[in-house]
């Protein structure tokens, strides 16, 4: 059993940054794949981001390459996602996710949340 809680959301101006935190409880955070997804008004969960257990098997997907970096801390028990260049649809409520699999396709653990809003 993994509880995680997400910080970092606000509001910010396109094209600036915000650097979301989830941080996760349990002694067993080195061995989770960790995942960051969002939800958009109106719209389905989507997949931004994961890292494995071992800070490989970095996935991104397509709308954020180049922009958005995955990372953990297993130190800290901590999972990262740093935002850059930030726009208006990236507007969206971003969740945390654990998983026990190396490449999990649905994830076990889920946040609750934090906002996320990208003035035009």
């Amino acid at each position: 059993q993994v509880q995680l809680v997400e910080s970092g959301g606000g509001l910010v101006q396109a094209g600036g940054s915000l650097r979301l935190s989830c941080a996760a409880s349990g002694r067993t955070f080195s061995m989770y794949t960790m995942g960051w997804f969002r939800q958009a008004p109106g719209k389905e969960r989507e997949f931004v981001a994961s890292v494995a257990w071992n800070g490989g098997n970095i996935i991104y997907t397509d709308f954020v390459k180049g922009r958005f970096t995955i990372s953990r801390d297993n130190g800290k028990n901590t999972v990262y996602l740093q935002m850059d260049r930030l726009k208006p649809e990236d507007t969206a409520v971003y969740y945390c996710a654990a998983d026990r699999r190396y490449s999990p396709s649905d994830y076990a653990y889920w946040g609750e949340g934090t906002q996320v809003t990208i003035s035009s």
